[in-house]
């Protein structure tokens, strides 16, 4: 334990007292722990000084970018397949087709030709990013299920692959896949 002596005067009482200063210490420590986790939490309740207010639209202020047309390949069952041309969550055009799956090698693998030939066909009419010198790439989302062999969902991107494009990167030419594919689970 500590102890305060505040020293004696001659004949009056004397006032040392002592002070538990661990327990204190601890409780001091509970204190700036508390405040630290509250004064992280406080921001959230703040209200941001550039909110945008109601009133005529100001003149410099980009409007609303275009969106981009995206390709949505999804496998409905194990009988046909759906693509989708979408503008943000606007449908443009919906193909049906027979899932045909031919096998390649003796491996047991196969491919999807019919699912390949249309997506190019559709790449070749709906493509967005076509120039050698664009170097973004055109979306493709497959929609497949947790259930879906992952040979057929290979198979599936081997098929979204197809369509090339030319790239000058560099001041060199190369031929890429047109698509940029990303997954969507149903």
């Amino acid at each position: 334990m500590a102890g305060i002596d505040v020293g004696g005067h001659g004949g009056k009482r004397s006032t040392n007292h002592e002070i538990p200063l661990i327990p204190f210490i601890d409780f001091l420590l509970c204190l700036v722990a508390f405040l630290l986790v509250t004064a992280v939490w406080s921001q959230m309740a703040r209200i941001n000084a550039d909110a945008r207010v109601p009133g005529p639209p100001q003149p410099d202020e980009p409007k609303d970018p275009p969106k981009e047309k995206q390709l949505h390949v999804e496998m409905k069952g194990d009988t046909k397949f759906q693509l989708v041309w979408k503008e943000g969550n606007t449908v443009v055009n919906t193909i049906d087709l027979d899932r045909k799956a031919v096998p390649v090698g003796n491996q047991g693998d196969y491919r999807f030709p019919d699912l390949a030939k249309k997506i190019s066909d559709e790449w070749n009419a709906n493509g967005a990013h076509r120039a050698a010198s664009d170097a973004k790439l055109d979306q493709a989302v497959l929609h497949t299920d947790n259930s879906t062999p992952f040979s057929d969902v290979i198979a599936v991107i081997d098929a979204i692959y197809t369509p090339k494009r030319d790239l000058t990167w560099g001041g060199k030419t190369e031929k890429l896949p047109a698509f940029n594919v990303t997954f969507a689970v149903n």
